[in-house]
């Protein structure tokens, strides 16, 4: 990202193995200030984000994070990422427990301009 961009958004895909639903309620990482749970919203024809207070996972069932709904906001990025560098992301859970995931930063280009542009309405 250009260090003109301050915000950018994570996307991948939890799976939950256990007999349980579980729901995923925050995110701390050391590359931005803050992390927020985010949806996508249609309302009178806008398509607007929304923060939420958490993201349920299903027992035996799995959470998709993509540009089209529900991702994850990093906002206020300490530095520029880089592509190919490795994010750190503790994921937080309802009941206490913790996961710490690293995604790979690609290259926004990848995703449909329509999609791009909905993160510039913070």
């Amino acid at each position: 990202m250009p260090a003109s961009v301050p915000n950018t958004a994570a996307y991948f895909t939890l799976e939950n193995h256990t007999a349980n639903a579980v729901t995923l309620i925050g995110v701390n990482t050391s590359v931005a200030k803050e992390a927020q749970l985010h949806t996508i919203i249609e309302e009178n024809g806008m398509v607007k984000m929304r923060q939420v207070t958490g993201f349920s996972i299903p027992s035996h069932g799995s959470l998709s994070l993509q540009p089209t709904g529900d991702h994850i906001m990093l906002l206020s990025l300490t530095a520029p990422l880089v592509v190919d560098d490795k994010v750190p992301l503790e994921l937080i859970f309802e009941d206490g427990q913790q996961l710490i995931i690293e995604l790979p930063v690609l290259k926004q280009a990848a995703q449909r301009s329509e999609q791009a542009d909905h993160h510039h309405h913070h």
